[in-house]
């Protein structure tokens, strides 16, 4: 293959709702390139991407996929990503390397919620967009409308470069109105037969291309004098200010397809190459230093790791993008991230499922290795005198939770492996074991997502797993003080046990500690204390426990201190009323009595912890959870239903605001109440609206609440 200059690369992604035509588009691309002999189908699982098994099981993208094609001396490079928002990652990370989004519009259903969350990814990044309307052949096709909907929806400054002729079946014919050309295909597609304008379009194209003519010259002051001293430009004048217009996201063009019949394709590559920005057009990524980094072949050698698959034969297979200098076969790097050393033994030009060996890439080209020993996916490779690193993408927080175990425990092991190598493929999907919980939860972006990671470990894995609903990291704690003694003894032949402990829990604040003296008062009887020593113990989980040492006259030898307090920690970590931890107490441990030979470690051990469990379930304890802020994304008209819905859900209202036909709404929510909420808000909005959720603070659950969960606790304890 041709070493490929930096200006003859493009990088592009292909972006849109499922079923928009993406991937055989993808193929058209392909096949138009030389790359492909004869295009796949989507039905008969042969295209180049969607390549995987879970894909040919589902019937659509899972994952982004790295492909390329070659035209008129130029090489495209192409990612293929997924339609659903379930697999968003893959349009994050595909958008933060590639130069340029092709967002697909299926003509029939005009502008889709997959399309409108994808431009917002896309805007979100800060990277240009060309729109390329789709399925034009189909009895239900309306352009207009289409075009419409997305003026409305996605941005004013969608212009027309091309409208179609017969939209419709039978559609294959489309006017250019920037060659101001009409292309007409014969069955099949491939390359259009170029055609005068028919005399009852002209009036229609010419007004077309001067709103096209204007919208290139807003973007260039110079182009600006020419239009108003010549009041049109050339073909190259208007390419010049269409590129910049595109670059700064102050025009989108609209191109006409039709992906599966091969109609459209050649012309949009053309528009690819001659108009579409190089990797040293666009604005240069910046570093964790703060550092722009210039796209230049003579630079320093840097490379940027953003996918990694599994693949049968190969094994791990990492794609990268060239981000600054050349990277030769056999270039020894370093990987920033892990501070080793890394050798680029095999480089690969992909094309999906496809390869081709390549000895040298440039900056901006994309390609993929293999057998790297510590690389994985969002590390950076520089040479020996650049240490810094390129960001990751900011990806989606997750939006679905359950708990997931192995049918069979001696799968345990080989399970977390694959779980961590899945982590790796989609970075959405994110695994914890959470001690608190004793559970191993999964997060990802909905039900769906999370149900194909299921089906992957059962049927690729061959290891069978269960999902469960995760348990909710409560906490506990007291909201008044309480006195109370415990008595340990156990007698059975030889030395025995004896421990004696008499206690007070308190609230604790966060204020300054005691020190000194300290009255107390139950019922009639005053307490006075001494404190003779403290203990701070902050606590993993948040909050602290405080351990006031007040013994006086030896009842209580110093060495059984720690014990005590060790029994007392058991507690927290576990708390008396539902096994969550508790947090937010102070201990004063005043009295007791030893015995000069059973007493012992584990006697005073026990005694603290049940005198403090007695102490705790007399102090007002009360049951803390977690409230996360969240942020709705919804469309004007569901507002209502989505409101209806939160009320039920303990929500309560922020603040709200409207973003064009959208509201915005802030929230607070208990977590126990955000169960598949991503599965009912998109089933009441039809998937048009989304949100974030992000942890903000612990609050009191309502009092009948907390009856249920203790009874809960109660009876699983009673079972266990």
């Amino acid at each position: 293959m041709k070493v490929y200059q930096t200006n003859e690369l493009r990088n592009i992604s292909l972006i849109g709702n499922a079923g928009s035509g993406k991937t055989t588009l993808a193929e058209s691309m392909l096949f138009e390139g030389g790359v492909l002999s004869r295009r796949g189908e989507i039905n008969n699982k042969n295209t180049a991407s969607d390549y995987q098994e879970i894909e040919h099981h589902q019937g659509g993208s899972v994952y982004s996929t790295v492909l390329y094609t070659e035209w008129r001396n130029n090489k495209i490079n192409i990612l293929d990503t997924p339609g659903l928002d379930d697999f968003t990652g893959g349009v994050v990370s595909s958008l933060n390397i590639t130069d340029t989004g092709i967002l697909l519009l299926n003509a029939q259903n005009g502008v889709e919620v997959g399309a409108e969350i994808v431009w917002r990814h896309a805007k979100n990044q800060n990277k240009p967009v060309v729109i390329a309307v789709n399925h034009l052949d189909h009895d239900k096709t309306n352009f207009e409308k289409t075009v419409e909907e997305a003026r409305q929806l996605l941005n004013k400054k969608i212009i027309l470069v091309q409208y179609p002729i017969n939209a419709g079946v039978g559609f294959n014919s489309v006017v250019d109105v920037l060659t101001m050309k009409m292309y007409k295909w014969k069955a099949g597609g491939g390359a259009p037969e170029i055609l005068d304008i028919p005399e009852s379009e002209i009036d229609k194209a010419k007004d077309l291309q001067n709103e096209l003519i204007e919208a290139a010259a807003e973007n260039d002051d110079e182009l600006m004098e020419i239009f108003f001293e010549k009041e049109t430009l050339t073909e190259d004048e208007m390419r010049k200010g269409i590129q910049t217009g595109i670059i700064n996201r102050e025009l989108f063009p609209v191109f006409c397809i039709n992906a599966k019949e091969n109609m459209g394709v050649q012309r949009l590559m053309d528009f690819m190459i001659n108009v579409l920005p190089a990797p040293n057009q666009v604005t240069e990524p910046v570093n964790n230093e703060g550092d722009s980094v210039k796209c230049d072949k003579d630079s320093f050698k840097s490379i940027y790791v953003f996918k990694n698959s599994i693949e049968q034969h190969l094994g791990e297979v990492l794609f990268f993008k060239v981000m600054s200098g050349t990277i030769d076969e056999s270039e020894d790097l370093i990987n920033t991230t892990k501070s080793s050393k890394e050798r680029i033994s095999q480089m690969y030009a992909v094309a999906g499922k496809h390869r081709s060996k390549v000895s040298k890439l440039l900056a901006g080209d994309i390609g993929s290795t293999v057998k790297l020993k510590e690389t994985k996916t969002h590390h950076t490779l520089n040479e020996k005198s650049q240490d810094w690193e390129y960001p990751k993408p900011n990806f989606p927080q997750p939006k679905y939770r359950v708990a997931l175990k192995a049918v069979n425990e001696s799968d345990d092991e080989k399970l977390g492996e694959i779980l961590h190598r899945i982590h790796q493929e989609d970075p959405t999907i994110i695994i914890e074991y959470s001690q608190e919980l004793k559970q191993l939860i999964v997060h990802g972006q909905g039900e769906h997502h999370l149900n194909t990671l299921k089906w992957i470990v059962n049927n690729l894995h061959d290891i069978e797993i269960d999902f469960i609903t995760p348990r909710i990291p409560y906490r506990e704690t007291i909201t008044k003080k309480a006195q109370s003694m415990f008595r340990h003894k156990k007698q059975s032949g030889g030395a025995g046990q004896f421990g004696e402990v008499h206690l007070i829990t308190e609230p604790y604040d966060g204020g300054e500690l005691n020190s000194g003296t300290k009255m107390f008062k139950f019922g009639d009887k005053e307490l006075k204390i001494s404190v003779r020593g403290v203990d701070e113990v902050k606590l993993k989980w948040g909050g602290k426990l405080i351990f006031y040492n007040c013994i006086v006259g030896g009842v209580i030898d110093t060495r059984f201190m720690p014990a005590i307090l060790k029994g007392i920690m058991e507690k927290m970590e576990e708390g008396p009323l539902t096994g969550s931890y508790a947090r937010g107490i102070q201990v004063y441990v005043y009295d007791g009595k030893m015995h000069p030979v059973d007493s012992n470690e584990i006697s005073f051990k026990i005694a603290g912890s049940k005198a403090f469990t007695d102490a705790f379930k007399n102090s007002g304890p009360k049951i803390m959870e977690p409230i996360y802020d969240v942020e709705v994304i919804t469309p004007n008209d569901k507002m209502g239903d989505v409101m209806s819905d939160l009320q039920g859900r303990r929500a309560v209202i922020q603040g709200m605001s409207s973003e064009g036909r959208y509201e915005k709404l802030n929230i607070k929510v208990p977590l126990a109440e955000l169960s598949k909420y991503s599965t009912v808000l998109s089933s009441i909005t039809s998937g048009r609206a989304t949100y974030t959720m992000d942890f903000a603070e612990y609050n009191q659950v309502p009092h009948d609440l907390q009856d249920e969960l203790l009874k809960a606790y109660e009876k699983e304890q009673e079972e266990d």
